[in-house]
């Protein structure tokens, strides 16, 4: 677009120099006389240049020592002109209404320069003049005029005198659009002629390889984009819509906003552009686009005049109530006002200023002054729909009454914003000639207007321009921007159901990242509401939950899930899930990480009480059986049956029921070697003692036979011997387990993944299989001996009892041994206590129930004569 407008605007400009050959200029002579066209000449050695066409003339025009252009879109558009081809078309005209804020605009920068010329400090003893034109809000008229202010005004000059400099500008200030700012800083720098725009904030004019002469008082557009990414993440709005003039303005400050907004993680359901001069069916479609959006906030960078359209066309058929964000260019803007179904509407505007004398200036309109002047003429019939001359037309003649104060415009208003801008950007203009004319000695200020001075020495002043007016500091950066302040602007309905621009807080790019924007009023939102409106494409996901995008679709747009097993999120909108230590466990909302209960067998839980309760049952059992027996130690029954062995078995299964005991309770180190360890000895020495027993038995019936005399091996001390070595083996392989790798406590994090397992490990395998195998082993030979002594004659025969004992005995412990490693946690310390338990309780009913019922309850049966009976029962 920057092109085409750059070629229509050479091919309509106007004021461009040419030097031709006499030959030439005798060739044009007819087109001479009547002074559109000119030619060159020889006039001794020096070279007559003579302006082509006819001069656009200012709006506004003052001369002086040194003048400054300015170039305001005073006016909406331009009148289209038909050409013949036969004669030279006239200049391209301004038509429609008077921009009433682009007038005050061009007055202020008036007001600017007439108080530096009363100035004794600034530019002492210098007039400063001016020349400001009429854009008419078009790019090829700011290019002609552009043109105009690089050559000058002077129909005739010669090259000898380098050229005059009557009318030729030191610095531009404009335009307000970023297009014709574009364009004209393209022509006009080559000159090196400064160009200071007090409103356009296109990014692209940062770029000094391409725009090396242009400055600006007003931030860019990249500043802006950064601020209002900053407010809409403020806000917590992640799903909004975007549109844009299709512009220089709107494209390159959408696509910053849009850079800004991806970094800020917001997204965008569309991105929408248009331009006034499109067809109404582009900007219906534009329009039915935000009827169906699902995004609440509506991002507007576009002009005032673009957006008017659009809400016109909204107004036909209202959509579902939208939150606008703004820009500068419209925020602020009086006339968008009367859209009221925009009130709620924030964004960042220009700041607000305090200018001494603008108002009073502004006001000072009286018919004899407004009569001098074209535009104000023209403005002033508009306001109040009067004629200052009398005419045969509709309107009613101005009687001299009217007050520019009391009527409803932007150009009376009291908040001074763009017109700071280009106040601003006159004093900096006038501090660069300043700085390049004048010598400060002794305190005193000296400035010689007849210096010569280059207009690239006013360029190279105004990159070093810093100074305070008002208050307000002004300077550039490197890229001639500067610093990026704005003011949070709300529109607000005020007691009287009119919309007010209400400034709300403001937006500092120089303060700490984070800080950057600052509130200090309540903001009003769409439809009057007070709560911020939700702009999201999908609800925050709560702690304890993750997003999982969904496909073909922005990241904004998800779904959530639970997190997995054993893993958390404690922030909203978690991307991730984290995973707990590995002693720890999340909670049921999964949003902490809470210890693991720890879980053992305990004396306090159901489990443990009854466990404990049949081992002490068992001991007790076993000391009451003994003090049978003892009391009954001489009775046929007892004797029989090897007394001492009994009593030493009966001390093993009482040993066998209480070191179960070891087994519940938090494990320790203690208590993991000692409840292994006294497991293994004590039902070896049981084993032991019922192996004793079954010898006994079979050497007792051996021993019958004739010519045997078998009894005399195997008495008391050889049995005793055999007690002994049978467990001193398991107190070896005990001893040999403890010393190379002992049992110990360890936490259990792999059966259950919510709760830690307190338990002892084994340490060595191979250790705790022993001390069973051996048992086993002994078991097993008991079991065999047993069932060979079963079918002996004897009423009370032992090894029927122990073979019963051992049957249920290896039972237990084979059935054990699937139990115990199938089952989970402390339920596997219950398994062997059980097996513990079982076999005790088997044995001891097994062997000695039988004999103390007889005992106690069929005493008349315990006589010899009855043991000795060789008949069944």
């Amino acid at each position: 677009m920057d092109i085409f407008a750059l070629f229509i605007g050479l091919i309509l400009s106007l004021g461009l120099y040419e030097l031709s050959s006499a030959d030439a200029v005798k060739q044009r002579a007819g087109l001479t006389e009547d002074g559109t066209a000119v030619g060159v000449s020889n006039e001794g050695s020096s070279v007559e240049c003579k302006l082509q066409g006819a001069t656009r003339l200012p709006a506004f025009s003052m001369d002086g020592d040194y003048v400054v252009g300015g170039v305001f879109s005073i006016h909406h558009f331009t009148y289209t002109v038909t050409n013949n081809y036969t004669t030279m078309p006239d200049p391209i005209g301004c038509s429609g209404s008077i921009n009433s804020l682009e007038l005050r605009s061009s007055r202020t920068m008036i007001f600017a320069i007439e108080e530096i010329n009363n100035s004794t400090k600034l530019l002492p003893g210098i007039k400063l003049g001016y020349q400001i034109y009429d854009s008419c809000a078009s790019v090829p008229v700011a290019m002609n005029v552009a043109f105009q202010l690089s050559s000058g005004v002077d129909p005739v000059f010669y090259a000898g005198d380098k050229c005059s400099q009557s009318g030729r500008v030191m610095a531009v200030v404009g335009e307000s659009g970023s297009t014709p700012s574009i364009s004209m800083s393209r022509i006009i720098g080559p000159f090196s002629i400064p160009q200071v725009s007090h409103f356009a904030t296109c990014a692209c004019l940062s770029d000094k390889q391409q725009y090396p002469n242009f400055f600006r008082t007003i931030p860019s557009d990249q500043f802006q984009a950064d601020a209002l990414a900053k407010l809409v993440k403020h806000f917590g709005w992640t799903w909004i819509g975007a549109i844009r003039s299709d512009s220089d303005y709107g494209n390159s400050g959408m696509a910053s906003f849009l850079d800004a907004a991806h970094k800020e993680g917001i997204c965008v359901e569309y991105s929408e552009s248009f331009y006034w001069t499109n067809p109404r069916s582009r900007i219906q479609r534009v329009a039915d686009i935000i009827r169906r959006s699902t995004a609440v906030v509506i991002v507007a960078f576009l002009s005032a005049g673009n957006l008017r359209i659009l809400l016109e066309e909204l107004s036909l058929k209202p959509s579902p109530p939208r939150q606008w964000i703004g820009s500068e260019s419209w925020i602020t803007d009086p006339d968008m006002l009367r859209f009221s179904f925009c009130a709620g509407a924030i964004g960042f505007g220009i700041e607000r200023s305090r200018i001494p004398g603008l108002r009073d200036f502004l006001l000072d309109l009286s018919p004899s002054k407004v009569s001098a002047s074209p535009v104000l003429t023209e403005f002033w019939e508009e306001q109040f729909n009067c004629s200052l001359e009398k005419t045969v037309s509709d309107k009613n003649t101005c009687d001299g009454t009217e007050d520019i104060g009391k009527i409803q415009s932007p150009y009376s208003a009291k908040k001074f914003r763009i017109a700071n801008m280009v106040y601003k950007a006159v004093y900096a203009i006038a501090h660069a000639i300043h700085n390049a004319v004048c010598q400060e000695t002794h305190s005193i200020t000296q400035c010689d207007k007849l210096t010569s001075i280059e207009i690239k020495q006013i360029l190279n002043q105004l990159k070093k321009v810093t100074f305070s007016q008002n208050g307000y500091d002004v300077s550039f950066d490197a890229n001639g921007d500067p610093v990026a302040k704005y003011e949070l602007i709300n529109w607000q309905k005020g007691p009287s159901g009119s919309i007010e621009l209400v400034t709300v807080g403001f937006y500092n790019a120089s303060l700490p990242v984070g800080q950057e924007i600052h509130i200090n009023r309540n903001l009003t939102w769409v439809e009057g509401g007070t709560q911020v409106p939700v702009s999201v494409c999908s609800d925050s996901c709560p702690t304890g939950t993750r997003k999982v995008l969904q496909k073909g679709k922005p990241i904004c747009c998800y779904d959530c899930v639970m997190c997995p097993e054993g893993e958390i999120s404690n922030v909203t909108d978690s991307s991730d899930c984290l995973t707990c230590p590995k002693e720890f466990w999340p909670n049921a909302k999964r949003n902490n990480c809470l210890p693991k209960p720890v879980e053992f067998l305990s004396f306090n839980e159901g489990l443990g009480i009854v466990l404990c309760a049949f081992s002490v049952g068992g001991a007790g059992l076993a000391v009451l059986t003994a003090a049978v027996f003892h009391r009954h130690r001489t009775s046929p029954i007892v004797r029989a049956n090897n007394s001492e062995l009994s009593f030493l078995l009966l001390f093993s299964l009482n040993l066998c029921f209480l070191c179960s005991l070891t087994f519940i309770g938090a494990p320790s180190d203690w208590s993991c070697m000692l409840r292994h360890t006294a497991f293994g000895i004590t039902f070896v020495l049981c084993m032991s003692c019922v192996l004793g027993k079954t010898i006994v038995v079979l050497m007792a019936f051996k021993a019958t036979l004739p010519g045997r005399n078998v009894m005399k091996w195997f008495g008391p001390p050889q049995q005793r011997m055999t007690v002994v070595s049978f467990t001193f083996i398991q107190v070896i392989i005990c001893t040999i387990w403890l010393v190379l790798s002992p049992p110990f406590p360890m936490k259990n994090l792999t059966t259950y993944k919510e709760k830690i397992i307190l338990e002892c490990a084994l340490g060595s395998t191979i250790g705790f299989w022993a001390v069973l195998g051996y048992i086993g082993l002994l078991a097993v030979f008991c079991f065999v001996l047993a069932v060979l002594a079963r079918k002996l004659p004897d009423n009370f025969n032992d090894a029927k009892l122990i073979t019963f004992s051992m049957l249920i005995f290896c039972a237990v412990w084979v059935t054990f041994i699937p139990a115990y490693v199938s089952s989970p946690g402390k339920f596997t310390v219950a398994v062997e206590i059980f097996a513990i338990l079982a076999s005790s309780f088997g044995l001891m009913l097994c062997i000695f129930a039988p004999k103390c019922f007889i005992i106690l309850f069929q005493p008349e049966k315990n006589t010899k004569k009855y043991l000795m009976n060789k008949t069944s029962c």
